[in-house]
């Protein structure tokens, strides 16, 4: 593509008439895939060219560097390839035209070049290629006669490359570290742009790049001297006159703090003194860095600790570099005065729902951290200005009290912090009723957390008023406050969950008020300015946490209930949809009564649910017509609840359900509705058992296209496995023309491992093992059902070698839920098949595996641990 063609080109794909764009798109697309190197030619000699439209320049540009870069891991590494692909000469070319427009005298060509050239250093640095980058990079910064643009630029340029090689370091694959030859010319650039005698601009820009860089120089944080240059060019930076270099400072700590807290003891003084000043005394936009610092020390020890904790449970003690200092606890006696003093600077204009973070809410924040991690010690540290304010004739003193009473909850023990709960019921019950709307919001708030957290330290005597308060502030207050008492209601309700007391007496504490508080409920959904702070969602939140509390004396009030919902469902489909947000209120109102229907009808009878099942499924249909991957999920997880009350009855849906279950079933964009269309399958199979088999091609040939997938969410597969266990204990003989593509995938499955070193695919790897054992538990007893199980005799040697993998390689089964299966496997396979595996069940592996179901100690393990023994010693003694 000539050079006149390329501008016209990039101008035309910002043209508004789509045919135009579209063409020019196509234009691009035909030159990268023509002649990728060229195309790099051509845009960085658009992006140099000085005289140029600077608008041409900067499509160039920003075109060149997103011809390197993409969200996908995969097409990520696939364009880096391509970069290396083109010749070391061609390359030099486009890189000396690329990094030579960083000294472009137009502002946004600078700025786009160092972009483009961030992208093509953060392949080749690590590979110790492309030496002239850092240079022309120092000399651009350190060069007396550099333009000031020019240094920012170049400052700029190293920012982006370190943010990037950052980025690219955490993902899987082989690139190498950066060598410290590479990282000692970054630092040596940086640091000389953020000296106190550089212009406030250039120091900003040096600033980001540092807090950029400090990801990947730990070999010079671990050198004292360099550490020390760093540390004090950084707190040096926190006194420049201009904010945003002191925020960029700031913002360098933090991430000290927590990539380096082994390294902190020689700066700590300093650092205290600094952010407590800064807290104290400087703009906000900084003051906010300087209490991020504390709280990222907060969270740092509290992973220090409970790091200690489990070693010390193993009988071993942490490595140096991850001893718990103590910061937090040892600043405490001066920290909390400063963290409740900026409690008091609440902004009366920011809504909650804001994205708006100020002081007050960063206080609070890092005021619950310090809670959690020094624990006990909070509560003489924050109490006192607790009770001094609480009742304070000064709103905001009011506020911040309360506020600092709820952020410290967490924290201490019931013992610590239970009787200061149990005194602060009555007055923030009276605070419910404040003239001021931000402390009625906070004391909700409290209150909530109080019933979430302290909810035995409530006294009985005051629930009567607690819950009428709550309930009183449902209809008659803002959104916010409505929504944090939605918030207190649903823990309060949520405290009733294990209640065992209510199955033998038939009711709770929560009985009396049931029927007021979900009609009041039901009344917040229909208000007006109910999508306003999450009201709306809060007020269903609470419905359902009270029907799955319910005790069994309000099932009455339930069944009322029911017909309601259905015909909100009913109605909801004639809500008017004039706009985007009109379509998302109601598809979203659609998901969550569904979600109602399901809570209820786990709650109630059969016999009380038949009379209204035909009109809750003709609904559940309906909702699946829309185009909403929520309202799917719900809508068939709620199928699901009643497939399992109806049983076998529930087959006259199938027809009409099918359709819908099979578009969940390939849905792999939308992973969750995939797994609960799985999870849909697995509880129809129990439900309906034989009936299931006319239903059973096309859903096998979805699970088995799921499994083979290759983009699917992996969560999803072990489920999809175990299905094919319902699926065969269902249909039981009928599921043989599925029995060798499923056991194929069961095997291929078989083969996953997981590094040691990875505990995420670890616990991956365990569930998909679990998934295997369902599998081939519920096709061994299905197919002995059906007087059919010799058709698993030629797999039986793959079957016994998994499970001697598992007798030798389990990692991370800390709940013996692999080992239980494993063992419950061993007595299905024997039992089914008698003496026709006496070979294979006479090996040592599976006399392991039995002994170490004994040895775990839980019961239900050691029950079938016992009934597999018997059946494997049964097997060994027959003739």
């Amino acid at each position: 593509m000539s050079a006149p063609d390329l501008t016209t080109t990039l101008l035309s794909c910002q043209n508004p008439d789509p045919t135009v764009r579209t063409a020019a798109e196509a234009a691009l697309a035909s030159a990268e895939q023509t002649n990728l190197a060229e195309f790099f030619v051509a845009l960085a000699g658009e992006l140099a060219t000085e005289g140029k439209d600077v608008t041409v320049r900067q499509l160039a540009g920003l075109h060149f560097k997103n011809l390197l870069v993409a969200k996908d891991d995969t097409l990520q590494a696939e364009k880096h390839n391509k970069w290396k692909a083109i010749p070391a000469e061609q390359r030099s070319v486009i890189k000396t035209t690329v990094i030579g427009a960083i000294r472009s005298p137009v502002p946004i060509a600078r700025h786009t070049a160092a972009q483009a050239c961030a992208e093509i250093a953060t392949i080749e640095l690590p590979y110790k290629e492309w030496p002239e980058f850092l240079n022309v990079l120092m000399e651009n910064v350190t060069g007396a006669t550099m333009d000031d643009g020019i240094k920012i630029s170049s400052l700029e340029c190293l920012g982006f490359t370190c943010e990037r090689i950052a980025f690219t370091l955490t993902l899987a694959g082989d690139t190498p570290e950066i060598s410290p030859e590479i990282t000692d010319l970054m630092l040596t650039t940086i640091v000389d742009g953020i000296r106190s005698d550089r212009p406030d601009p250039i120091r900003f820009a040096a600033a980001k790049a540092l807090g950029n860089s400090l990801s990947f120089t730990r070999k010079n944080m671990e050198n004292a001297t360099e550490r020390d240059m760093i540390l004090k060019t950084i707190c040096d930076a926190t006194q420049s006159q201009d904010a945003r270099v002191r925020a960029a400072a700031y913002e360098c700590i933090v991430q000290i703090a927590y990539q380096y807290y082994d390294k902190l003891q020689s700066y700590m003084q300093t650092l205290f003194q600094l952010t407590f000043s800064t807290i104290r005394s400087d703009e906000e936009s900084v003051a906010l860095q300087a209490i991020e610092f504390w709280s990222t020390l907060a969270e740092e020890e509290m992973e220090l600790m409970d790091m200690a904790a489990e070693l010390a449970e193993a009988g071993q003690t942490p490595p140096p570099e991850s001893v718990c200092v103590g910061y937090v606890k040892a600043a405490l006696e001066h920290l909390c005065p400063l963290l409740t003093e900026t409690l008091t600077k609440q902004d009366e204009e920011v809504e909650i729902d804001d994205d708006q973070w100020n002081l007050s809410m960063s206080g609070a924040t890092c005021l619950t951290l310090v809670s959690n991690t020094v624990e006990d010690a909070i509560v003489p540290a924050i109490m006192p200005f607790v009770q001094q304010h609480i009742q304070s004739e000064n709103w905001r003193h009011r506020e911040a009290a309360t506020m600092a009473f709820s952020s410290i909850l967490e924290g201490p023990s019931d013992e610590a912090i239970g009787p200061f709960v149990n005194q602060s019921i009555p007055v923030l019950l009276k605070a419910l009723s404040d003239s001021n709307d931000l402390v009625k919001d906070t004391t909700a708030w409290t209150i909530g957390r109080i019933c979430d957290l302290h909810v035995r330290s409530i006294p009985e005597e005051t629930f009567p008023t607690l819950v009428n308060e709550l309930a009183g502030k449902l209809l008659s207050e803002t959104p916010r406050v409505s929504s944090q008492a939605c918030f207190g209601i649903h823990n309060l309700a949520a405290a009733f969950q294990n209640d065992s007391a209510a199955a033998t007496s038939g009711t709770n504490a929560l009985s009396p008020y049931m029927a007021h508080l979900l009609q009041t409920l039901l009344q917040v959904v229909d208000r007006e300015d109910a999508s306003e702070s999450n009201l709306r969602i809060g007020a269903f939140e609470a419905i359902s946490v009270l029907i799955q509390n319910a005790a069994p004396d309000v099932r009455t009030v339930l069944m009322q209930l029911l017909p309601a919902i259905i015909d909100r469902l009913a109605q909801s489909f004639n809500m008017p949809t004039l706009t985007n947000e009109d379509k998302e209120q109601k598809e979203g109102v659609q998901g969550l009564l569904c979600g109602l229907i399901q809570v209820i009808t786990i709650k109630v009878t059969k016999e009380e649910l038949l009379p209204y099942c035909d009109s809750i499924m003709t609904n559940f249909l309906q909702v699946l017509q829309t185009k909403n991957a929520t309202c799917h999920e719900e809508a068939l997880s709620a199928a699901s609840s009643i497939a399992n009350i109806l049983e076998g009855e529930f087959v006259k849906y199938m027809p009409a359900l099918q359709p819908f279950i099979m578009t969940g079933l390939r849905n792999f964009e939308a992973y969750q509705v995939c797994t609960v269309a799985v999870g849909l399958v697995g509880d129809i199979s129990r439900a309906i058992e034989g009936a299931m088999a006319p239903h059973c091609d096309e859903i096998m040939s979805a699970l088995v296209e799921a499994l083979q997938n290759s983009a699917l969410h992996r969560s999803v597969k072990p489920p999809v496995l175990s299905c094919f266990g319902d699926i065969a204990l269902a249909i039981g003989a009928g599921y043989e023309p599925y029995l060798q593509v499923s056991l194929m995938m069961l095997l291929q499955a078989a083969q996953t491992r997981a590094p040691d070193d990875d505990d995420d695919l670890i616990d991956y790897v365990n569930m998909l093992r679990e998934g295997i054992l369902e599998a081939y538990t519920g096709i061994i007893q299905g197919l002995k059902d059906g007087n059919r199980v010799d058709l698993l005799l030629p797999y039986v040697d793959a079957i016994m070698g998994f499970l001697e993998m598992l007798a030798s390689d389990r990692k991370n089964d800390y709940d013996n839920e692999v080992l239980s299966k494993a063992v419950g496997l061993v007595g299905d396979i024997g039992s089914s098949l008698g003496g026709q595996i006496k070979e294979q069940i006479r090996q040592p592996y599976v006399m392991n595996l039995l002994k170490e179901g004994h040895a775990t100690g839980d019961a239900t393990i050691v029950d079938t641990a016992n009934w597999a023994s018997s059946v494997v010693q049964h097997i060994l003694t027959a003739c």
